[in-house]
């Protein structure tokens, strides 16, 4: 019988009480081992014995980036030096890079769990995977190439860009699976349809991730390189990094690894846990992490939980896919926008692409304006435009509630991104 990385307990109430005996285990852990986390818990009245049940998490103070910024370059760290092997950032775009640092069993937890994310994507000893994600500090490539490794699979370790070498690996290699950006993604297919590759492929599946995506863009990219099937892969450097959980074959949701971390979705604003099925802010608490465990962590990210079970039969619960940010979203004429909801508005147009700009500005009558670029679908008559303008602005007048000006562009027009796509142009502070 194949090696399985799957979780050992097999019913919810196996999971709960992994889930109360390990956030024990990390709270007296983070305050014996870290300062910072027993000044927290000193402040909030709490010592470290006082977890009796799950519902005691929440009266455990949070943790947020400012913990992890204000800590540089070591923060929250929990263990001696001598037992921290390897350490990780984030990519740093706003103040002082997230630093984390990682145990051997880190590293192994982490090893582990990734290896779950192939196993769940139906893949197997026989597949070779591409890894078209960063290698460096950040924790991207190396974790993708771990689980690989560990599952048993073929590695691929190509690295970001460079789409010549890419295209000649899919073709030589006879790549199976690959793992990307979404806008890695849709460069990847574009580009093998450009040159003609797509008969000497044997690429069935692509697990993307490190950004939200539409149903549009996986669609586009599913049809151009004819895939069986794609995968939605979460992570945060603060949490280990990437493969923090996936979807499975059924795509009802993404399964999250609650036998390594417990997950609360919670008003950003009052904090409270929201019904389930409903929009909210990820709060994550480690159950196993030695190095830098996170205790009601604010991550920011928006999302919900999927209620039921999944035909998949996991005992393991599921969130939706990100929807955004709680700090992108764009106030618009005194209306709370999130880009993700421009996504799910544009998907279910017909005739347009899935690439699309937000563009924001004021003019001198003191009023916000907003400008969508939108590409046409490839092979639709500029003719159309009128009609796919006023269906776009239907569309986001409809689900959103504001006025758009729309700009349509040829297909391709908008520009590609080997990492992440940028969207949003907010140019109200310059007008």
């Amino acid at each position: 019988m194949p090696k399985t990385f799957m979780p050992e307990m097999k019913t919810v109430e196996e999971l709960r009480n992994h889930q109360l005996k390990k956030l024990k285990w990390t709270v007296a852990h983070s305050y014996n081992g870290s300062s910072a986390y027993k000044k927290k818990m000193d402040d909030a009245g709490l010592q470290s014995g006082d977890i009796h049940s799950l519902d005691d998490l929440r009266h455990l103070p949070f943790t947020t980036a400012t913990d992890l910024q204000e800590g540089y370059p070591f923060p929250l760290l929990s263990v001696p030096f001598s037992k921290v092997v390897r350490i990780h950032a984030s990519s740093g775009t706003t103040g002082k890079r997230k630093v984390l640092c990682y145990t051997q069993k880190d590293i192994d937890d982490w090893t582990h769990f990734f290896a779950r994310c192939y196993e769940m994507a139906g893949l197997t000893s026989e597949d070779r995977i591409q890894i078209a994600v960063g290698y460096g500090v950040w924790t991207a490539g190396i974790s993708f190439q771990m689980g690989c490794e560990a599952f048993g699979a073929m590695a691929i370790p190509a690295g970001p860009g460079n789409l010549d070498m890419q295209c000649q690996f899919l073709v030589d290699f006879q790549t199976t699976a690959i793992m990307c950006t979404a806008s890695m993604g849709l460069l990847m297919a574009e580009e093998v349809n450009k040159r003609g590759l797509k008969d000497r492929i044997n690429l069935k599946k692509m697990t993307i991730g490190s950004e939200r995506s539409s149903d549009a863009m996986r669609k586009r990219i599913r049809d151009l390189l004819d895939l069986d099937d794609m995968f939605d892969v979460p992570g945060m450097t603060e949490l280990y990094g990437p493969g923090t959980g996936l979807d499975c074959i059924y795509h009802t949701g993404i399964h999250y690894w609650a036998d390594y971390y417990i997950l609360e979705i919670l008003d950003p604003n009052t904090l409270d846990p929201v019904p389930e099925g409903e929009i909210g802010e990820m709060v994550v608490t480690t159950l196993e992490k030695e190095g830098v465990p996170l205790i009601r962590y604010r991550t920011r990210d928006l999302t919900k939980m999927i209620p039921g079970q999944c035909p998949c039969g996991s005992i393991l619960p599921r969130h939706d896919r990100i929807l955004g940010r709680s700090d992108d979203m764009i106030i618009f004429r005194a209306v709370n926008i999130y880009p993700g909801q421009v996504d799910h508005a544009l998907s279910g147009i017909e005739g347009i692409g899935s690439e699309y700009q937000i563009v924001l500005g004021r003019k001198n009558d003191g009023k916000d304006y907003m400008t969508l670029k939108v590409e046409r679908a490839q092979g639709v008559d500029p003719g159309q435009d009128s009609e796919l303008g006023g269906k776009i602005k239907g569309e986001i007048k409809k689900q959103i509630m504001v006025s758009a000006d729309v700009e349509l562009f040829e297909y391709g027009s908008l520009p590609r991104s080997e990492r992440k796509s940028k969207r949003v142009f907010d140019n109200r502070d310059n007008c």
